[in-house]
């Protein structure tokens, strides 16, 4: 499975970017999220190497996910790596300024046959996002 939502806030790429690399500020965007950083990545601490945990649900096991990509103020992807019940899971998230906004392409795959779930996925994690996005603003 392999879905894309795409949206455009008015903050500059500069505060999108702070939002989104901030790992442990993802409880802030993602409701029901516990964030917490496991392994620092390097040479930033929240780059290539990271692992996150994060808590989605009470009562089910936490998962864990690494930064396969940072490149400041234009890119992050990260895999999980533990505890999601999805098998190769992938999220990308790409920024591009649009005039003095910015446009936001959060990309997830997976190998996974329940239809639908990465355009579900795709567009939750996006809507949460754009919202601390426009919050901190």
């Amino acid at each position: 499975m392999r879905a894309q939502a795409r949206t455009t806030v008015s903050a500059p790429v500069t505060r999108v970017w702070a939002v989104l690399s901030d790992h442990e500020g993802m409880s802030n965007w993602a409701p029901g999220m516990k964030a917490s950083l496991l392994r620092p990545g390097a040479p930033e601490r929240n780059g290539v190497g990271a692992q996150r945990r994060l808590q989605a649900v009470p009562f089910l096991p936490a998962f864990v996910e690494e930064i396969t990509a940072f490149e400041p103020d234009r890119r992050l992807s990260y895999r999980a790596v533990s505890g999601i019940p999805l098998r190769n899971y992938v999220g990308d998230v790409e920024l591009r300024a649009v005039g003095e906004g910015t446009e936001i392409t959060y990309t997830v795959s997976a190998d996974n046959r329940i239809p639908g779930a990465a355009a579900v996925l795709a567009n939750a994690l996006l809507f949460a996002f754009k919202r601390q996005v426009n919050r901190a603003a």
